[in-house]
């Protein structure tokens, strides 16, 4: 008590302060990339909701950066928080955590441990900076300061964001129609005609079931756009009733197609054909043509395992995929564990595992030369090229790999089919 009443009040050079804290955010600009990936692994290790869905990891790293670019600029800047304007990425990140059932309080524990970790790149800056000791604490308490008001007040911001759009979603939800798919995905037997009934959608057809989406949305009408899609194909395929179509989010939806036997041949073709000519068509996963209610789930199963391969994939060329597709089954079972896949082909593969071109045009002559029965003949018409390119080819790939194909080739065959359809997510 002493020592306060007789210490001298320090006044603070406030000017000073943010002149040497603008100098801190210099210096860390340069890191923004990795300041991103380090809250990015903090949050997928310690909030397991968040890891879930990809598009929807995607779309967190992208608002991890404009959450530390609007703060880092409010601090240099001097911006009062009430001045500040939300980024887009976070309150576009709220409404998909609410429509994808992700918890509230994940996101605001998302939001602590982010800025915990700014602090701690902060701190390591100013610890690693030429600045005066006397002058370190100031400029640390006022990054903590306006860091602190900004985390409490974008929380409210994306609280009310997330809150909005729950309820709305909720609402959507909880109709008669999507309560009932969720019974009959939900679980096995049921009374055909009844459910039938309760869904308006003829269950004892045969069924084709899509997944549809968007990796990103602009305009807000991205919905709107993929029903009108699915109506369209129903009416190209000459189905008798109309499709049944369910919003996942403002960018997903689930359809199922209802299809007599002889609407069901070469239905998948029939897709991919009219896909092509549409200009605006959505990305789709397709499940297999199955009948009944059973079949009404397994195609959804399939279409949305198909999905997942595609988005972890992040292949703008496939636009298109289906279940039957040679070896993609093999690469939905495996969907769930990229990070292993990836070590083990590698470990199949060796350098042939590269992300490069050359090593690309490798894999997939030696992929084709497999499926074909080792048929350098087979393999050159596939590929439209000479069967001594090919062969060249396959040697090469061979030398590339390190070792023999004869005494593991099934092991060699499925590490290339997963390299085809993952892509880079499991190349090194």
């Amino acid at each position: 008590m002493i020592y306060r009443r007789f210490m001298p009040e320090r006044r603070v050079d406030e000017g000073g302060v943010v002149v040497r804290a603008a100098q801190i955010i210099g210096a860390l600009d340069g890191k923004l990339d990795h300041i991103t990936q380090s809250i990015q692994k903090i949050l997928l290790t310690e909030i397991a909701e968040l890891s879930e869905d990809a598009q929807l990891m995607d779309l967190q790293e992208h608002t991890v950066a404009a959450n530390v670019e609007t703060v880092f600029a409010s601090i240099r800047h001097r911006i009062p928080i009430e001045d500040v304007v939300p980024p887009t990425e976070s309150l576009e990140h709220a409404r998909r955590m609410a429509q994808r059932g992700v918890p509230a309080n994940a996101m605001v524990r998302a939001y602590r441990l982010g800025h915990q970790e700014v602090l701690n790149f902060v701190l390591d800056e100013i610890a690693a900076s030429d600045m005066d000791p006397r002058w370190a604490l100031d400029v640390f308490k006022y990054f903590q300061t306006v860091s602190f008001g900004y985390i409490d007040w974008i929380s409210q911001q994306v609280l009310n964001t997330y809150q909005q759009e729950y309820d709305r979603w909720v609402e959507n939800r909880n109709s008669m129609r999507a309560q009932g798919v969720g019974a009959i995905l939900g679980a096995d037997g049921g009374d055909v005609d009844v459910l039938t009934e309760e869904i308006r959608y003829p269950l004892r057809r045969i069924h084709v079931a899509l997944a549809l989406w968007y990796p990103d949305g602009n305009d807000g009408d991205e919905l709107v756009r993929m029903e009108r899609f699915a109506n369209h194909l129903a009416r190209s395929l000459g189905t008798h009733e109309p499709p049944l179509f369910l919003s996942v989010d403002h960018l997903t939806a689930w359809v199922w197609l209802p299809l007599s036997t002889h609407g069901a041949a070469n239905v998948t073709e029939r897709i991919r054909e009219f896909a092509t000519v549409q200009q605006d068509s959505p990305w789709i996963a397709m499940g297999n043509p199955l009948p009944g209610i059973d079949g009404f789930r397994r195609s959804h199963e399939q279409a949305v395992d198909v999905r997942a391969v595609a988005v972890v994939s992040g292949s703008v060329d496939r636009r298109v995929m289906a279940a039957s597709d040679p070896g993609l089954p093999v690469a939905t079972l495996l969907g769930n564990d990229v990070g292993s896949v990836g070590a083990w082909v590698a470990e199949i593969l060796g350098p042939l595992a590269s992300d490069t071109e050359n090593d690309e045009r490798l894999r997939e002559t030696l992929r084709v030369f497999l499926r074909t029965g080792s048929s350098f003949k087979a393999a050159a018409d596939e590929m439209h090229l000479h069967s001594n390119s090919i062969k060249y080819r396959v040697n090469r790939a061979i030398s590339r790999r390190g070792a023999p194909i004869a005494d593991d080739r099934i092991e060699v065959e499925v590490a290339l089919l997963l390299c085809h359809w993952f892509g880079q997510a499991v190349l090194n």
